[in-house]
């Protein structure tokens, strides 16, 4: 609906009267109070003024705002907010009463953590859309572009915004189950005393949309005893600067690691509880891939450049040591490659004929080295008693790219001719850094960075999933996430060089699981 003079007119009349009959409070001067919330103001520039009324016999809380979106860099929506501190959570059923006229499919009802009320401000939301989509939202950085993780589900019936420490998690029941994880979870910081409420923006600025809130709960989580339990989350985000959105594919409790994409972009592959296992991309049942007598299967496998073949790295009877067998791409008897033990597959050359893998040694070292697809002699492309690891083969066959610590300190990115010669370091900056894989379309590359105090390569640790572009040599941050070992260890790009696969971990109480794929 277009607001015209009288329709501000209407709006502030009709709020009068439900702030008259609910013994609610309307909302502009953003310090009276609404329910249990201490005050309302509109984030941002909301055209008319957002309002917010709350029936305490039936303890609704209902918001009516503008706004053009909650995204990007800056905010503009309707707020009521309460100051908290420490650990906090925040649980509502949220709705959208109307779907009269021409609703936005992108407009927002949301669990809010804001560090202020700067439109540009640091927060964290849980965020139910008017498609149904549901995602949690954040922004890291005052100004800085927004993120968010996405689940593409029907309108939960109950959401739950928790705060424990850093750790901030989302939790939904979709039927009245109890409210459980669903792989939306980050750390962020918020400093001291922050806000904690409800808003509603309705992603066009001459348009007013409804949500109301109801059983809405705002305390303390509670204490638990119980040892926490590690969840991971298979998920893919796009790699466009204003564009950072991931999707979760999969998550439940213990250790997913290192997803690949089909060639056709439909599917990802990954390993869990030494078995190797694809799913839809778009989410879905994941089924297991058979690969014979192979068990003990690791997070080094992909798939060959026609997608017909599926390099893994794994055991067999009378064979204990992990080595790398080829197997049919949808399954099938496996054959062996290497011969040598401590063999761990990396990448195929983009012609398809030649293995790039690596082999630790007892020192805490390792190497790279090289075979032919069909097998034969073993090619050491590195030597000395350092670490290099993870190569990865450009697209156009020139360069592979792999981590060292040869030049001394912290590890950083190298690249070398296929044959291993003209070796020459690629980044050098105060990361550790790790895994790098370069894009399909030759203009990027994904690496892993961990803090510089961060010693190997370990899991559950607060890392950096960085892009180098290649053209010009600067990085940047594209998602932070907990993770390391098993987020991204081999070649994870989607075919078109826009997105990536990768796995986040949580740990977070015994009983917070929900259905696992």
């Amino acid at each position: 609906m277009k607001v015209t003079s009288a329709r501000r007119i209407l709006v502030c009349l009709s709020s009068l009267i439900l702030s008259f009959e609910a013994g609610a409070c309307v909302a502009q001067a953003g310090v009276r109070r609404l329910g249990f919330f201490e005050g309302q103001t509109d984030i941002g520039a909301v055209s008319p003024p957002g309002v917010g009324t709350y029936d305490a016999g039936n303890g609704v809380y209902t918001v009516a705002a503008a706004g053009a979106n909650l995204w990007t860099t800056v905010d503009a929506f309707h707020f009521a907010w309460k100051k908290v501190s420490g650990d906090v959570s925040l649980t509502a059923d949220m709705a959208f009463p109307s779907t009269k006229g021409n609703p936005s499919p992108h407009r927002k009802a949301v669990l809010m953590f804001r560090q202020t009320l700067d439109a540009d401000g640091v927060y964290v939301d849980a965020a139910q859309h008017g498609s149904g989509m549901t995602a949690l939202q954040y922004r890291r950085e005052r100004g800085v572009t927004t993120q968010d993780i996405e689940l593409n589900i029907e309108s939960p019936r109950q959401v739950r915004l928790e705060k424990r420490g850093d750790t901030i998690t989302m939790f939904l029941s979709n039927h009245g189950e109890p409210l459980h994880q669903v792989g939306a979870s980050i750390k962020l910081h918020l400093d001291g005393t922050f806000y904690a409420g409800i808003g509603v923006c309705s992603h066009n600025s001459e348009v007013v949309e409804t949500a109301t809130f109801s059983n809405v709960k705002l305390e303390k989580p509670a204490e638990t005893t119980a040892q926490p339990v590690l969840f991971s989350t298979l998920q893919t985000i796009g790699i466009e600067d204003n564009f950072r959105r991931a999707m979760v594919v999969a998550t439940g409790p213990g250790r997913m690691e290192a997803p690949n994409w089909s060639k056709d972009g439909k599917t990802l592959i990954f390993n869990r509880d030494g078995h190797i296992w694809a799913i839809p991309a778009e989410g879905g049942p994941a089924r297991m891939i058979n690969t014979g007598a192979a068990t003990n299967c690791t997070g080094s496998h992909g798939l060959s450049p026609d997608g017909k073949w599926l390099a893994i790295s794994c055991s067999m009877p009378g064979k204990p040591e992990t080595r790398v067998y080829i197997v049919p791409s949808d399954g099938g008897e496996p054959r062996l490659l290497t011969q040598n033990p401590s063999s761990y597959f990396h990448s195929w050359s983009p012609d398809g004929k030649t293995i790039a893998f690596t082999r630790p040694n007892h020192a805490g070292g390792g190497n790279i080295l090289s075979i032919p697809v069909e097998g034969g002699v073993e090619t050491a492309l590195t030597t000395g008693s350092g670490i290099s690891d993870d190569p990865d083969y450009s697209a156009d066959g020139k360069w592979i790219y792999f981590n060292s610590d040869r030049a001394g300190g912290l590890m950083q990115i190298w690249r070398m001719r296929p044959d291993g010669s003209g070796a020459e370091q690629v980044t050098s900056d105060e990361f550790n850094n790790w895994t790098p894989h370069p894009s399909p379309d030759g203009k990027s590359i994904v690496i892993v960075g961990y803090d510089k105090d961060v010693k190997g390569h370990p899991t559950n640790k607060d890392i950096a999933l960085r892009i180098l572009n290649i053209s010009d040599g600067k990085v940047r941050v594209l998602v932070n996430l907990v993770g390391g070992a098993g987020t991204d260890n081999v070649p994870d790009w989607a075919p078109d060089g826009l997105h990536l696969a990768f796995v986040s971990f949580q740990m977070l109480p015994e009983g917070d699981s929900g259905p696992s794929q």
